[in-house]
């Protein structure tokens, strides 16, 4: 696996595109022979009004970068998706609030870059109350996991999660992607999925609690009903910001993983509420030191395994990836300054993050030939 490299900030942005202290949640695409990036950048971690999405492509491999747009909407703004369908490039983001103490989803947006390499104005896609999470071709469609009632989460009286596939021919109109089973997952958020070989949906599900459980779901969906997620498995680990990718049929996962208790979130206790177990897990969370890990997905089994360390400390983990062929994957993430490396999660959420890249060669890797120690990439 190549060292890693940062990209934001760095000398190959365009100079007057302003960079503030957070760079954080992002996403990356191929398109029209470029590279493309689209970030969050903000003052902090923390919602408020002067968050907005830069999108640049480079011609070079992610050296130099060109301005494409800036998606900015006088409130936060996060959670990029870019995709490429039909000769366009869909970026999508949601909305949220600008008081940095509550989270308030708003609605997911669209801005479309045209054959042309003219960009749209953003316009919005959803109901409120809509997360999006990730946007993948299925087939001949286009399939998006969106997950509700985010905004009651850390209040007095949660309302239970729910993940919902939707689907589109044009990106632009979404539906439920199985009307007779709109919600595929109750009790979870952020959910990637990766369509395998045999046309069923693996997907990770994180999950905060206090329904459906604290850590994450692995699902697989029935043959031909890829959004009834009918076989899943809990693990006490909370993957954080699933990105799921396969490797010569090997479903792989980046995904933050908590150096404390042994990785897992779910710590087992029986006393007290449902909902005061997830305030101490959150508030356990928040302080402990957090990494941004490679892991291995069995399908079979629905177990996650541990295989590197991809070098993000403090506040990091929210990946996104390429494949560059031959074996080798260019990933991107987010992460804190690199020391101090035992700095909580919290910590680093208060100050500056930056983007990098790191190639991964998984040439060598076979269903069976896992390590479970993870290494670390420095």
């Amino acid at each position: 696996m190549g060292g890693r490299r940062r990209v934001v900030p760095a000398p190959g942005l365009p100079e007057h595109l302003p960079v503030l202290r957070a760079n954080n949640n992002l996403d990356v695409a191929r398109h029209d022979g470029r590279l493309f990036l689209a970030w969050r950048t903000a003052r902090r971690h923390f919602a408020g009004p002067e968050a907005r999405i830069h999108v640049v492509s480079s011609g070079d491999g992610g050296r130099r970068w060109r301005h494409e747009t800036t998606l900015a909407f006088g409130r936060d703004v996060r959670e990029p998706r870019l995709v490429a369908w039909r000769g366009e490039l869909c970026c999508y983001c949601f909305t949220a609030g600008t008081d940095p103490w509550t989270f308030r989803p708003d609605r997911v947006h669209l801005a479309v870059r045209d054959a042309g390499g003219r960009w749209s104005d953003p316009e919005p896609v959803s109901g409120p109350d809509t997360v999006v999470w990730r946007v993948r071709p299925v087939g001949d469609r286009l399939v998006m996991s969106t997950y509700r009632h985010a905004g009651t989460l850390f209040t007095a009286d949660p309302r239970p999660l729910a993940v919902e596939l939707l689907a589109s021919d044009d990106g632009r109109r979404w539906a439920p992607l199985d009307p007779d089973h709109p919600v595929s997952h109750l009790g979870g958020a952020e959910a990637d999925f990766l369509p395998l070989r045999d046309g069923r949906l693996l997907s990770v599900v994180r999950k905060e609690g206090p329904d459906g459980g604290w850590g994450a779901d692995v699902c697989l969906s029935e043959p031909g009903r890829p959004a009834v997620w009918s076989r899943r498995r809990s693990v006490p680990q909370k993957l954080d910001s699933p990105l799921l990718f396969e490797h010569g049929g090997v479903p792989l996962l980046v995904a933050r993983r908590s150096t404390a208790f042994g990785g897992r979130y779910d710590l087992g206790w029986r006393r007290g509420s449902p909902l005061v177990r997830t305030r101490a897990y959150q508030a356990i969370w928040w302080l402990t030191p957090k990494r941004s890990t490679l892991w291995q997905v069995d399908p079979a089994q629905l177990t996650v395994r541990p295989l590197a360390d991809l070098g993000g400390v403090g506040d990091t983990s929210f990946a996104a990836e390429v494949p560059l062929g031959g074996g080798r994957h260019l990933v991107f993430d987010y992460t804190s300054p690199p020391r101090p490396r035992w700095r909580p999660w919290l910590a680093g959420m208060l100050g500056r993050t930056w983007v990098y890249a790191v190639e991964l060669d998984a040439s060598g890797l076979t269903q069976t030939e896992v390590d479970p120690r993870p290494t670390t990439i420095r």
